[in-house]
């Protein structure tokens, strides 16, 4: 969407929803785009190690081969 500089004071607010919404509005002056409102995004929440302790167990044997009949699937 695009909207001139006075359109973009008056109505910020409304433009800011629909920007968080996930929509691009260009701002222009006489016509020509001088400034584009994007949504930022949101950096990824930080992973802490440790939270599924206990959730699951690895075997003992996860690091050996897998049996032929399996490994041969791999290689048709």
């Amino acid at each position: 969407m695009e909207v001139n500089i006075h359109e973009a004071k008056t109505h910020l607010s409304r433009l800011l929803e629909k920007v968080s919404a996930g929509e691009e509005v260009i701002i222009a002056k006489a016509g020509k785009p001088v400034a584009k409102l994007v949504p930022i995004k949101q950096a990824p929440k930080k992973r802490v190690w440790g939270t599924a302790k206990g959730d699951f167990v690895v075997p003992d044997d996860f690091n050996d081969p897998l049996p032929k009949e399996i490994e041969d699937l791999f290689y048709k």
